[in-house]
């Protein structure tokens, strides 16, 4: 049985530009720490800072704005962490933020929460209003306010510029994680970054790049104390000899993306394939799709489908040989609700995520149009 991968946005297959550079960087090699003085250690500089260059170029950042980090939840904590110390006040969240988000805003401290609506959208009414619910409460306006780019369950686009310009305007930070978005539509922080965006997240295996690396991207003239500490890498804000061959390979991914018109090509198809996968789901009485289908990610979709539950569908999918995820958190380790769904005022257990990638074919769109109906007529049947 061939098997189709719909589970891009948990984790895209490596990129042959990743893999092909990653290779000759082992065929150099050249193993040495570049923050030593020696012909060895200045040649790993020099390599990383390109690979920093190249980060920095498809973000449209300067490259001292961008801390390689291990991933996007290390870019979070990071975020998070270095900003709390010197300021009072609350953290500001929506319960669509992703769990790195909102568990390391808890653990930080106090927590107030914004509302969004159907669609999973933090709205700029919503913000404004939680700001005035901050000064009134406690005295004081948020110490930062989170707003994810994107929904990395539903995929709805968030009004982040709208909220960054109305956060300046009482001087509250704000942190971005766009690791749902990174890769997938075009970003240029730069811009954002002007308007006072303090931090952005991104992580490069959720668009092809390798598992391990990702960044912190800082505003200009932002200083944030380092999460880890013990050394003086990254300019003395991330402890911790760098992962040179991961950051060749999420190097040789940005540039590839940094080719004028090649993210906005994959989107196209990605949204062309995303949306056959909701025609066939819903083609299925009692299917319903989450989030705001018009200002979305391209990649992904998260159907509700009444009458069964998320861990089944699943299963019944990959018995079929299709790949894919729930909106709840549904894996070996948890199966839990899905905050986001729950914010969002819908059934957080009934629920299936399907997200594609570079590598996605129409075949496997047609191998899920195919299994989707007979899987959830035969798991309703049981069920009555």
């Amino acid at each position: 049985m061939s098997r189709h991968y719909l589970d891009h946005a948990s984790i895209s297959p490596l990129r042959s530009e990743a893999r092909m550079a990653m290779a000759e960087w082992d065929d150099l090699g050249v193993t040495a720490d570049p923050g030593r003085v020696h012909t060895e250690g200045r040649m790993v500089r020099a390599i990383l800072e390109d690979a920093r260059d190249q980060v920095a170029t498809l973000f449209g950042v300067r490259p001292r704005q961008v801390i390689f980090t291990s991933g996007g939840s290390e870019a979070v904590n990071a975020a998070i962490a270095g900003a709390r110390p010197e300021r009072d006040g609350p953290m500001a969240l929506a319960d669509v933020e992703h769990s790195s988000v909102r568990l390391a805003s808890a653990r930080a401290g106090e927590v107030v929460t914004i509302p969004v609506d159907s669609f999973g959208r933090i709205t700029p009414e919503a913000v404004e209003a939680t700001l005035e619910r901050c000064e009134a409460e406690f005295g004081t306006t948020p110490a930062v306010l989170h707003c994810q780019w994107a929904n990395h369950e539903v995929g709805t686009i968030q009004p982040v510029e709208a909220v960054v310009d109305l956060c300046a305007q009482r001087a509250v930070p704000v942190q971005v994680d766009a690791t749902a978005a990174a890769g997938q539509i075009p970003l240029q922080l730069g811009t954002v970054g002007a308007l006072g965006v303090e931090a952005v997240s991104v992580s490069a295996h959720r668009f092809g790049g390798p598992v391990g690396i990702g960044a912190l991207i800082v505003g200009p003239g932002v200083r944030l104390d380092p999460f880890i500490l013990g050394g003086e890498q990254e300019r003395g804000r991330r402890a911790g000899l760098e992962n040179i061959r991961a950051a060749v390979g999420f190097a040789a991914v940005a540039t590839a993306l940094s080719d004028a018109g090649r993210i906005a090509d994959e989107s196209a198809t990605a949204r062309t394939r995303t949306d056959a996968l909701v025609a066939a789901a819903l083609s299925v009485p009692g299917v319903v799709a989450f989030g705001d289908r018009d200002d979305c990610l391209p990649n992904l979709v998260c159907l509700g489908i009444d009458g069964v539950e998320a861990e089944p569908v699943l299963l019944g999918l990959d018995q079929a040989g299709i790949a894919a995820h729930s909106g709840s958190s549904c894996s070996s380790e948890t199966l839990e609700p899905s905050p986001v769904l729950e914010a969002m005022g819908v059934d957080g257990e009934r629920s299936l995520r399907l997200s594609v990638g570079w590598s996605s074919t129409d075949d496997d769109v047609a191998a899920f149009a195919g299994a989707f109906p007979g899987v959830v007529a035969g798991l309703r049947s049981l069920r009555a």
